[in-house]
């Protein structure tokens, strides 16, 4: 095995929660997920709590986080699947600038994921010190 992929099937394995990304296409999640996952043992993810996101090109393909996605995390032993958020090219744009820009609807539903990943996943509720970051105060560039 490749020491990069030795590195990533660690850092799962000692991840209190797992936050899985991908793009739709077809129905489908994509295939350098499906190969990641497939790595991962038989219990890769037994104790966590995983926040599955996707993206794609309209709302037709978001049934794919439930019937495509959740079976396999569920095999994969997940303590907890947080609900599964999907958004469309159309609420994720980039700026001239170079910085995406998420709809507020959308920032709104990341926010509350982090939430529930710093309360469900890691146990620890806000007033505990420890507050999630809201979404729309990440700042990412290309």
């Amino acid at each position: 095995s490749h020491p990069a992929v030795e590195r990533v099937i660690a850092q799962v394995a000692e991840a209190r929660v797992v936050v899985i990304a991908t793009p739709v296409y077809k129905a489908a999640y994509s295939g350098i997920l499906k190969v990641l996952l497939d790595l991962l043992p038989q219990d890769g993810l037994k104790g966590k709590t995983v926040l599955p996101l996707a993206t794609g090109g309209s709302p037709h393909h978001m049934l794919a986080l439930d019937y495509a996605l959740r079976p396999v995390l569920q095999a994969l032993a997940a303590r907890q699947i947080l609900p599964g958020i999907y958004a469309t090219d159309s609420q994720v744009t980039l700026t001239p600038e170079g910085a995406y820009q998420v709809h507020a609807d959308l920032a709104r539903r990341l926010d509350d994921a982090a939430e529930a990943l710093a309360t469900e996943g890691l146990k620890l509720a806000p007033r505990q010190g420890f507050d999630a970051v809201p979404f729309s105060q990440v700042r990412c560039s290309v």
